[in-house]
């Protein structure tokens, strides 16, 4: 199904959209409309993807157990020496 729609195009806007098709690019600027919208749609989509991975990584994260600064300092820093003990070698 096909819905007509009116849009207002910037002088900028409508000078690209324009020459996309005198490029060949596509067949009319309706076409070049629907792409755009279509990766809007797409990108929309991968977004609340991110945002769902995020929440779920932070639910974990505050389920899991807590490591103190101190802690977690001393993890890097044995992480370091054994990097630069490797690149030593």
């Amino acid at each position: 199904m096909t819905v007509k729609s009116s849009i207002s195009l910037t002088d900028r806007q409508d000078a690209f959209v324009r020459s996309l098709v005198e490029e060949g690019r596509y067949p009319s600027v309706s076409a070049v409309l629907q792409q755009g919208l279509e990766l809007l749609r797409l990108r929309m989509e991968g977004e609340e993807i991110q945002v769902e991975a995020l929440r779920n990584l932070l639910d974990a994260r505050r389920e899991g157990s807590f490591v103190s600064g101190t802690t977690m300092k001393g993890r890097i820093a044995a992480i370091a020496d054994k990097k630069r003990r490797a690149r030593d070698i």
